[in-house]
Order: structure tokens, then C-alpha cells, then sequence
């Protein structure tokens, strides 16, 4: 077990330099009418110049893919990993995941004009450019805010403007709607989402946005920062309200030193589907807010908060096109290869780890 620890430890650390970079993405003013050609600037800091509209799009994660998916883009998709099968078609597509990561081979197979390689995916970005790809690496999304912008990056490298502002009027819509839920509530519970092996989420994560939408406040962000191992006295002194957990992680409120804590010993806990919690990406945000407001506040939440693509008109978009069909948030809790990370690159080798020290503390359980 301190064996397993150390090499954690040693992949949080390389984990958190990999693909670090500030740099947003910024377009030229030829994009103004998501026209083509276009050239932005990536998270490598390397402007990417896309001279025509791609046809075939590979991406190496699965919030780029469900991106593509919700903004009208899915016909361009030929590549995506296995956490994107759950897509509506996914099946079709070559599947490019490797054992970690993705096979280069696999995505240079699918011939494609463009790679979108959002930040889990860092250490692919160099040689799929050194085979002679097109990459776009995104930054990290660690708010609401960021999603907002990945989507509307996406859209103008693909071509389909109108589908991201109209993904984004969707997402905005819903995150007010529940925002106003809990806009008056008092003592908000503290809140933790365990990995497993002591992994948390914390501060300057997705997740901690998505958990202070729901209208908690995740209390390892107090003094914590990305996805820090804490050892059991720590945790104990967070002492959280309610344990998020996923079906990756669904009895570990009963496993220590969790089980020792409020939300252990009340047994109160918030059920989410990984892939909602750790896919940053439109279709995420809402099934995530709508379903965890509903268990933390029963009483205040109503199923009609609930803002279907329908119910957003053209004028809270930033164009006049027809919206697709509505995506209802699924409540659906059942496991799945599906249901993998797709955060950023911490969070990608931290949810593998964790699957491990969560069979370790089981089989130690007495």
C-alpha cells in the first residue's frame, strides 16, 4: 500500500505539470463569421490554422466528443475513446483509446483533418503532431465559464457556431434555473467527492464548480488544491455533510475513515454518474446540476426547473437557427464502460489509481 501511494503521489506531480498552460483560446477576426479559414491559438500557445471546414474530427477525450455531439457536429466525428461510447451512435466511430491515453496509430488511421485534444489529453498533443496531425489542445475547464468558452472554441473550429451558442443558451439557461433553487438557502452542506485511496477532489476543479452549483459547498477546497491524497485524520476533520459518490465509488460512505464521518454515519449521500462529475462539457453540466439539487434540496426542487433545448428561443442565442432535439438529463445510475474520466489530466490518472485503492481498502475491510 505505501508502495501504491508513492507512485500516486509521483503521477499527481507529473500529472499536474502536463499541459499546464494559461493561454485561452483567441481567433482571428476572419472568425467572426465562423467562416473559414480561421487560425486560433491553443493551450500550447501554438496558433492552428484550419483552412477549411474539417469533415473527419478525432478527439482524444470524451468531453470533446460529447461537445461535438451536443453542438451539432457528431457527422463530422470518425474518432473518439471508449469513455464516449455511451454517445447516441458512438459505435460507429473508431475507437482510438490505448491502455492510457490514445494510440496514435489508431488516430492517424482515421485520416483526420482535425485532433481535438482537450487538457486530460496533454501528453498526446506532441506525437500526434509529430505524425503530421492537426491538434487543437484546450486548455483545462475548471468553471462553468471555461465549459462556456471550450464550447464555443469547438464550435468555430468545426464550423458550427450557431450549434455552440445554442449549446451554451441551453447550458446558461439550466445553471440559472438551478442557481435560483438555492439561491436563498441557509446552511448549505459541506460536501467532499472521494476517488478513492484518499484522493479528493478540491480547489480549481470542475467538480468543485459543479458541487457549488448544486448548492454545497465542497469543504476540501477550503485548504486544498486540484486532487490532493489526504490521509485519514484529515479527512475526519473535513468531517462532510454528504459524500458525492458515483458507481464507481457507491460504498465507500461505508468504508473508513469515511464511514466515520457526518455523512458516513447519517449515510447521506449524492449518487451522480462519473461521466456527468468528470466530462466538463455542456450535456454534463445540466445532468450533473439537475440531479444532484434534486437529492440535496427535495424539497425546494421541482422537475419543472428542468429548461428543455426546445424552450430556448433564438433570441437567447446568438443566431436564428432551429434548435435540435432535447436532451432530458438521464437519471440513470447503472455502471458503465462509458462512465470514465475526461477531466483534465490529474483527474484522468487520479480516477484510475483510485478504482485500485478503492479494491485495496475493500479487501482490508474486516
Amino acid at each position: 500500500m505505501r508502495r501504491l501511494s508513492l507512485v500516486c503521489v509521483f503521477v499527481l506531480l507529473v500529472g499536474s505539470f502536463a499541459g499546464v498552460a494559461p493561454a485561452a483560446a483567441t481567433a482571428d477576426t476572419q472568425a467572426d463569421d465562423c467562416s473559414f479559414p480561421v487560425t486560433m491559438t491553443d493551450a500550447t500557445g501554438t496558433e492552428v490554422t484550419i483552412e477549411e471546414r474539417p469533415e473527419r474530427v478525432t478527439t482524444t477525450n470524451p468531453s470533446a466528443a460529447q461537445t461535438m455531439w451536443e453542438i451539432d457536429g457528431r457527422s463530422q466525428v470518425v474518432g473518439l475513446t471508449q469513455y464516449a461510447s455511451y454517445l447516441d451512435g458512438a459505435e460507429s466511430r473508431t475507437n482510438v483509446s490505448a491502455s492510457f491515453g490514445v494510440n496514435v496509430e489508431r488516430v492517424v488511421g482515421t485520416n483526420p483533418d482535425l485532433v481535438i485534444a482537450p487538457n486530460a489529453s496533454a501528453g498526446d498533443v506532441a506525437p500526434l503532431r509529430q505524425a503530421g496531425l492537426t491538434v487543437y489542445h484546450l486548455p483545462a475547464a475548471t468553471t462553468i465559464e471555461d465549459i462556456r468558452a471550450k464550447t464555443a472554441t469547438i464550435g468555430r473550429l468545426t464550423g458550427n457556431c450557431e450549434g455552440a451558442s445554442e449549446a451554451n443558451a441551453w447550458m446558461d439557461a439550466n445553471v440559472d434555473a438551478v442557481r435560483q433553487v438555492t439561491a436563498d438557502a441557509e446552511d448549505r452542506p459541506t460536501a467532499l467527492y472521494p476517488l478513492g485511496g484518499g484522493y479528493v477532489a478540491a480547489n480549481n476543479t470542475f467538480v468543485t464548480s459543479l458541487i457549488e452549483l448544486a448548492g454545497a459547498e465542497n469543504v476540501a477546497a477550503r485548504n486544498h488544491t486540484q486532487y490532493p491524497q489526504l490521509n485519514d485524520e484529515v479527512i475526519l476533520k473535513l468531517d462532510p455533510d454528504v459524500l458525492f459518490i458515483t458507481e464507481n465509488t457507491a460504498t465507500i460512505a461505508q468504508m473508513e475513515p469515511y464511514a466515520s464521518t457526518t455523512a458516513g454515519e447519517t449515510n447521506t449521500t449524492v449518487t451522480v454518474q462519473v461521466r456527468n462529475i468528470n466530462q466538463p462539457a455542456p450535456r454534463s453540466v445540466v445532468s450533473f446540476a439537475h440531479n444532484a439539487t434534486a437529492q440535496l434540496y427535495p424539497d425546494r426542487y421541482d422537475a419543472d426547473s428542468y429548461v428543455p433545448r426546445s424552450a430556448v428561443t433564438p433570441a437567447e442565442t446568438k443566431t436564428s437557427e432551429p434548435t435540435p432535439a432535447d436532451h432530458t438529463p438521464s437519471t440513470d445510475q447503472s455502471t458503465t464502460d462509458a462512465s470514465g474520466p475526461g477531466f483534465t489530466a490529474v483527474g484522468a490518472l487520479v480516477a484510475l489509481l483510485a478504482l485500485v485503492c478503492t479494491q485495496q481498502f475493500r479487501r482490508r475491510r474486516p
